[in-house]
């Protein structure tokens, strides 16, 4: 019996046991789905193709710890829902990073302080990380914090939308992005994750 006729529960254990060909059936079997669970949210092909990889990339480290009771393809479908959204919001912050250089080299000769560079030390921090990396600071954050975090700095929404969202208070919201700003910040001057 080839790779592709066998059961994901029998595919996913030759994975993780380091068979490289229940990998690539895996990916065979699943990337069209996955393309095409991605491919509404982005311009580019270029965009699409590296959120497919990541994906896959993701779920293969994962996949000791997926759950063979269940279907193989919703969990990649979250896997790559969540890295759409993520390649987005980098992709947002570049062109936000990029006006904001041009915002700045027009409005140089202005007195006053640019409202631009009002950034606090943990946001300073923050921002010099990468996106990848940056992620996986969030992960680590305290359950307390990481949703919220989540929502502020991958979705970027609202302090009024997240509060929403997550049926808090606007200043509970505040306070945990505050507090989330300074626990990401102290992590990577730490540099606790690799």
């Amino acid at each position: 019996m080839g790779y592709l006729e066998m059961s994901e529960k029998e595919l996913v254990a030759r994975a993780v046991a380091g068979d490289q060909m229940a990998y690539r059936a895996i990916y065979q079997l699943h990337e069209k789905a996955i393309r095409g669970r991605v491919s509404g949210y982005f311009k580019w092909k270029a965009d699409v193709d590296d959120v497919v990889s990541e994906s896959f990339q993701k779920a293969f480290a994962n996949l000791s710890g997926f759950d063979t009771a269940r279907e193989l393809r919703p969990w990649l479908s979250t896997i790559a829902t969540r890295t759409a959204l993520d390649h987005l919001a980098s992709i947002k912050r570049e062109d936000a990073k990029k006006e904001g250089i041009k915002l700045k080299a027009t409005e140089s000769g202005q007195e006053g302080q640019d409202p631009l560079t009002e950034v606090t030390p943990e946001e300073e921090i923050i921002n010099d990380e990468s996106h990848e990396r940056l992620m996986a600071f969030i992960d680590e954050l305290s359950p307390l914090y990481k949703e919220v975090m989540i929502k502020y700095m991958v979705e970027e929404l609202e302090y009024e939308e997240i509060a929403k969202a997550l049926d808090l208070e606007l200043n509970t919201v505040r306070t945990r992005i505050r507090r989330g700003k300074q626990q990401l910040a102290e992590m990577m001057l730490r540099g606790e994750v690799e």
